[in-house]
């Protein structure tokens, strides 16, 4: 009967191990956090945008990097638009669709203002593949990011448990990007630059730990099809026209500080008398940027359109 037991146990080690040697494509999901009616963190600068708006911006600039720069990675988002999936929802799409890995990305909160740095989370040390994916992701932000890492940290730290992290059935990693409560880092935070950068280190991350674990397959896409793929842009095809006008308009303008995102400015060649055109928000799909389009109008610009960048 041990025997027999004893077998059967290193039957399923076997088999796990040779399906994952043999994969030829791998899942990631990527999670923004918070969203909906749940802001998550929030700056003492009312300018500044809500940890969930800050959270998909992130998410989205990094999709977009693994899916232009990467071959033979499927990225699922937990959500693309302002909606709450609850932590249930969450864990249950990933695990449904037997996803390869996990990408919570948050933004920090503490009540000392001087705290900032980034911190990446994982339900337990003795998770090899989570931990080591998480290093790789706090590596890049000290080394080529240029960013404070207070280091990787798991339930022992927090004193708690992270649902996302502990009921996901693959290596799962909690991206803590900065803190809202320090106004440096939130200042940077709240720029297009400092979230392409962050977002830049957690994918340069992603990508030497997958390299890694499945030298069997090629990652990496040929110039030839980063270039043409426009489908797969990092800013996306997709973003929101707020308003146009004779003479340009400041972007940081007090008129725009309602709508809590970046504004565009871009100045066109046409014999028009509206030279200049302002838009907002960047989105892979033309359904995601409708999703967006609703929230732009209550905030008071109800002539807002979806273009194609």
């Amino acid at each position: 009967m041990r025997i027999t037991l004893l077998f059967l146990v290193c039957l399923a080690i076997y088999s796990t191990s040779f399906s994952w040697s043999q994969k030829r494509e791998v899942t990631v999901v990527i999670d923004p956090g918070h969203g909906g009616q749940d802001p998550g963190h929030v700056s003492e600068n009312k300018a500044f945008a809500t940890e969930k708006e800050l959270n998909l911006k992130i998410a989205m600039f990094l999709g977009g990097y693994i899916e232009k720069y990467l071959q033979n990675v499927k990225v699922v988002y937990t959500r693309t638009s302002d909606i709450y999936p609850s932590l249930d929802q969450r864990v249950t799409k990933a695990n449904s669709i037997n996803a390869d890995y996990f990408i919570s990305i948050h933004c920090n909160g503490n009540s000392r203002k001087s705290v900032r740095g980034t911190e990446s989370h994982v339900h337990s040390m003795s998770l090899k593949k989570s931990v080591a994916m998480a290093r790789e992701i706090e590596k890049q932000f000290s080394t080529r990011a240029g960013r404070k890492s207070r280091g990787v940290k798991d339930k022992g730290d927090l004193q708690h448990s992270i649902q996302v992290l502990k009921y996901t059935n693959m290596p799962s990693v909690l991206v803590e990007c900065g803190f809202l409560t320090n106004d440096r880092e939130a200042r940077y935070l709240n720029t297009t630059h400092g979230q392409e950068i962050i977002a830049s280190a957690i994918f340069r991350g992603f990508r030497s730990h997958i390299t890694k674990q499945h030298p069997n397959i090629s990652f990496k896409r040929p110039e030839n099809e980063i270039n043409n793929n426009s489908s797969s842009t990092v800013n996306g095809a997709y973003s929101i026209q707020i308003m146009s006008s004779k003479q340009p308009v400041d972007p940081k303008d007090s008129s725009f500080r309602k709508l809590k995102m970046d504004v565009q400015r871009t100045k066109l060649n046409t014999s028009s008398a509206y030279k200049y055109i302002y838009t907002v928000g960047s989105y892979a799909t033309r359904k995601e940027a409708k999703a967006a389009l609703s929230t732009v109008r209550t905030k008071g610009f109800k002539d807002a359109i979806v273009i194609k960048q």
